[in-house]
This record gives C-alpha cells, sequence and structure tokens, in this order.
C-alpha cells in the first residue's frame, strides 16, 4: 500500500472515533432475501460471475515444481492444474476426451503424464493426447492433436495462480486488479508459503459468508469473548476498487499512537486490512502473515470454505506461531460462520423481505450491486 493513502486512511480512522463517528454511506441499503435462496440466482451468478471472473485456484506454494499437479472445482466444474516441464502452469478441465471420465482423481501430486482410469488415454502435463490403445483401429478418421484436453485460461500473478472457465472471457489479471496491483504486489505473496489449510463445507449462501466479514458493526456483539475487546466498537472504512473493496477495521491499540512518531506508524500492526476480491476471494492482512479465504458456492444454501495461513517463507519453520495464529483465525470466524448458518436457516420463514444494511454497512450494499451489475437479471 502506497505509505500516503496509509496514513490518510489512519488519520481518517482517528479522525471518526475521535468524533464518536462512523464511516457513513448515504442511505441504508436493501438486498432481496430471494438472492439468497434463488435456484434461478444461483445459477446466474454461476454462469456470469463465477465462470468468467479469474478465480485464485491455487496459491503458487501449492505446486512449487515441475510435474506438481492439483485438482481444484471452480463454479462446480471439474479443473486440474498443472506445472509442466517448463515450469508454466496450465489448467484444464479434468475431463478425458474419450468417454468424459473424471481423469485425475488424486487431490494433488506430482507426474507429467495422465491416464485415464477408464481406457488408458494418457495426457502430458500440457494437455496433449499423447497415444491410445488401438486409437488407429477404433477411431479412424480422428486425429489425436484434437482430443487434448480442454485449456482454460491460467495466469500466475499475486502469488496465485488464476483461471477462468469461459474462454470467451480470458482477460490479464493485471486488468481485473486495476487499481489495487500495488496493493497486492507489495504484500509479497508470491515470497510466501501455506502454514495451515482448512477446508469445510457451511450451510450458508456464498454472500452471506463474505457478507460476515466486511463491516465492524457485529465485533463486539458476534467475538465479545475472542476478538471483540480488541477492535473499535462499529469502526472501519472502505473504499471500492473497480468489483474489489478494501476494508479497514482498526483495533483498539490504533487510538494510542504516538502522533509524534507517525512516520513509524505501519497500518497492519493496528489494524486487519481486508481485501475482497471480487467475487469470493478474501485476503486478511495480519501484523506478520495473511489469511487466505475463498468461498467456494456449492448450491444456493451450501458453500465450500477453503482458509489458509500464508507466512513468508524464511519464517515458515516457526511451526507453534503458525498453528495458534491459525486456530485463533479459525476460531473467531467459526463464529462468523455459524451465524450465517443461523441466517439461512429462517430466510424461508418469511419474517423479512430484504436484507437490512445500515449506512455503516455500506462496504455489504456495494458488494451486492457490484453482483447485481454482473447478472443479465436482478434475479
Amino acid at each position: 500500500m502506497d505509505r500516503a493513502v496509509e496514513l490518510e486512511l489512519v488519520d481518517e480512522l482517528l479522525s471518526l472515533k475521535e468524533g464518536k463517528g462512523a464511516y457513513l454511506d448515504d442511505a441504508v441499503g436493501h438486498n432481496p432475501v430471494a438472492h439468497y435462496t434463488s435456484e434461478q440466482r444461483f445459477s446466474e451468478e454461476r454462469e456470469h460471475i463465477f465462470s468468467v471472473v479469474p478465480t485464485a485456484a491455487a496459491h503458487v506454494s501449492e505446486m512449487p515444481s515441475p510435474g506438481d499437479f492439483l485438482r481444484r472445482e471452480i463454479a462446480g466444474q471439474p479443473v486440474l492444474l498443472t506445472r509442466d516441464k517448463e515450469g508454466k502452469a496450465n489448467a484444464f478441465l479434468n475431463v478425458c476426451r474419450h468417454r468424459g471420465t473424471r481423469l485425475v482423481d488424486a487431490k494433488k501430486g506430482c507426474q507429467h503424464r495422465f491416464s485415464c482410469p477408464y481406457h488408458a488415454w494418457p495426457y502430458s502435463s500440457v494437455g496433449d493426447l499423447i497415444a491410445a490403445p488401438h486409437f488407429k483401429t477404433g477411431f479412424t478418421g480422428h486425429d489425436k492433436s484434437t482430443l487434448g484436453l480442454k485449456r482454460l485460461d491460467c495466469q500466475e500473478r499475486f502469488g496465485f495462480v488464476w483461471v477462468t472457465l469461459n474462454p470467451d472471457a480470458s482477460h490479464p489479471v493485471e486488468d481485473h486488479f486495476r487499481g489495487l496491483s500495488a496493493d497486492l504486489d507489495a504484500l509479497q505473496l508470491d515470497d510466501m508459503v501455506i502454514a495451515h489449510q482448512d477446508t469445510h463445507t457451511r450451510h450458508a449462501n456464498w454472500k452471506i459468508l463474505v457478507e460476515g466479514g466486511i463491516e465492524a458493526y457485529h465485533f463486539k456483539i458476534a467475538h465479545r469473548s475472542t476478538i471483540g475487546p480488541h477492535f473499535e466498537d462499529n469502526l472501519s472504512s472502505y473504499q471500492r476498487f473497480g468489483s474489489h473493496i478494501r476494508s479497514i477495521l482498526p483495533r483498539t491499540s490504533l487510538s494510542t499512537l504516538p502522533k509524534a512518531e507517525q512516520g513509524n506508524w505501519r497500518l497492519r500492526d493496528h489494524a486487519q486490512i481486508l481485501y475482497t476480491l471480487f467475487p469470493s476471494t478474501q485476503l486478511l492482512v495480519q501484523q506478520d502473515h495473511v489469511v487466505w479465504l475463498t468461498e467456494e458456492p456449492v448450491s444456493p444454501d451450501q458453500t465450500r470454505l477453503r482458509l489458509s495461513t500464508l507466512v513468508p517463507k524464511h519464517a515458515a519453520d516457526q511451526g507453534d506461531h503458525w498453528a495458534q495464529n491459525h486456530h485463533i483465525t479459525l476460531t473467531t470466524l467459526d463464529e462468523d460462520f455459524v451465524i450465517g448458518e443461523s441466517i439461512q436457516s429462517t430466510l424461508s420463514s418469511g419474517a423479512n423481505e430484504d436484507m437490512l444494511f445500515g449506512r455503516f454497512e455500506g462496504a455489504l450494499n456495494v458488494f451486492n450491486q457490484t453482483i447485481a451489475a454482473h447478472l443479465p437479471t436482478s434475479g
């Protein structure tokens, strides 16, 4: 983050605290409850958002060497990530071109050749069909070169492997993150590794889980026994960068900073900086590490969550320290996720027709406006 911007954000938050105010939008926001339950809306989100927007499918440390591969699912589609002999990352649909069997069942591994478990059609790490048993006899008129794995757009940037499902929607990742590139570069995520990772499924719409992290209104109540005492009451700010949001959630220590030492202030030491990279990749910047959170929509009321603690390579051997931090993150976010499931469980009751976003919850309204802008209908 630019140093001048960092100090401006500190001054902004301190001014709000001194004035006993909050960062307010102009109006209260609304979002229909049906947007969290509708099958049609969910299908539109998959087709017009998750299939066309670059997805952070993996951190580069998960496949650092030639031959490394990962199996992923993006917008309900099976995806195979490989690193070929030249060290380049590739992404393919994880589907044999013969009879459509899933090609790779292992979640990860290291190999340059993948053999279909049905008829042993072998593919290389660049997706080429190498050969096939009795191919000349049984597949007259077909050329092996046309039967390689279906390639997906794959780009490495900011420490992640980004995949876009729809080939017609592919565009440079740099363009997608225009305005935020300097911030993301400054995090040096490509010089980090995953110390701990957890994946689990929650019974809540993906939007509810994203919304739970981009306001501070709930901190003193929902997190009263964990992080609540360490954060200001309903004090935060946010800024929109195209489809993305940067939120600043200050700790109580921010107001104790000596003005005379302003030149030495570092925002991440006294606040959580949360990047919500549209649609569902979130980077929670802590003092000495970054939490990478991905919400993967499974159905209107189910979301697969992947939570990873990213740490600097030079400090990766501090096992106990990172284990403790990962545990704190899991415990705190679990409080949000349980509430998210509670919200989902009440949506069909008819008690509310709309979600209501207060003026100090403006980031939630902006997030849902961005979603609506990507869809052909309002759902």
